[in-house]
Formats: C-alpha cells, sequence, structure tokens
C-alpha cells in the first residue's frame, strides 16, 4: 500500500521522514502484537515476525514494489517509463527511502521490545 509522499521531502530528508513514519508504525505494530501475544502465549519471535511484516507491507511496500518493478519489468517504450516515473516521489532516492524504512521498522520494533521487556529496569540495576 503506498501512502501519499508528495509532501515529504527530497534525497536523504525523504529518507529520513520515511524512517520517521516507519519507526512509529513498527513501534505501534508491536505493542499491539505484543499485547496480542501476552493473552496467547506467544513467544518474541511471533510478535516481532509479524510486527515486521506487517510494518513493512504497510510503510515500504509501495517503494519496494516500485524498485522491483523498475529494475525487471520490460519497459517497451520510453513514454510509458517517463508515466511511471511520474507516478513516483523522487524516483532516484527510491533505494535509499527503501534503507531508511527498513531501519526505521527494526529500530521501531527494537524500541517496542525494549519497553516492552517485564524488569527491564532491574535487569540494568545489577550493573550498576
Amino acid at each position: 500500500m503506498q501512502y501519499d509522499q508528495s509532501w515529504m521531502g527530497l534525497g536523504i530528508v525523504g529518507g529520513l521522514e520515511a524512517g520517521l513514519i516507519s519507526a512509529l508504525a513498527g513501534l505501534l505494530l508491536y505493542g499491539v502484537f505484543h499485547w496480542l501475544g501476552r493473552r496467547h502465549g506467544w513467544s518474541d519471535g511471533p510478535q516481532i515476525g509479524w510486527a515486521f511484516l506487517l510494518a513493512m507491507l504497510l510503510t515500504a511496500g509501495g517503494d519496494l514494489a516500485n524498485l522491483f518493478y523498475f529494475n525487471y519489468a520490460s519497459l517497451q517504450s520510453l513514454p510509458l517509463l517517463r508515466a511511471k516515473l511520474a507516478e513516483v516521489h523522487d524516483p532516484g532516492s527510491m533505494g535509499l527511502r527503501v534503507v531508511c524504512e527498513i531501519l526505521g521498522v527494526t529500530l521501531g520494533i527494537y524500541l517496542g521490545w525494549l519497553l516492552g521487556r517485564r524488569n527491564w529496569r532491574r535487569n540494568h540495576s545489577r550493573w550498576r
């Protein structure tokens, strides 16, 4: 699912904005799956896995599909290529945006996992 990226910046600014959106999505989705997992007795693996998969589909799915399409589709005419590129926000930085989205989802889920751990303050206090 591609969300509207017309308001985003270009280059690294757009990548950081996309990464922040992905981090928030990963954090929220991990919170949902952590809550579901506690109710149904899941371990950390399914919680992290489902949150990562859904966050990637929601935030990076459109950019990944475009990246795949432009690399492997047979574009037979220059006007078709121009029409497809006109639909993409900042096609020159699409790969950077995908990397930032992957890192953002990973960071968001990691932060959610840290916040969701029980007694994490007590576990860190023994090192003092």
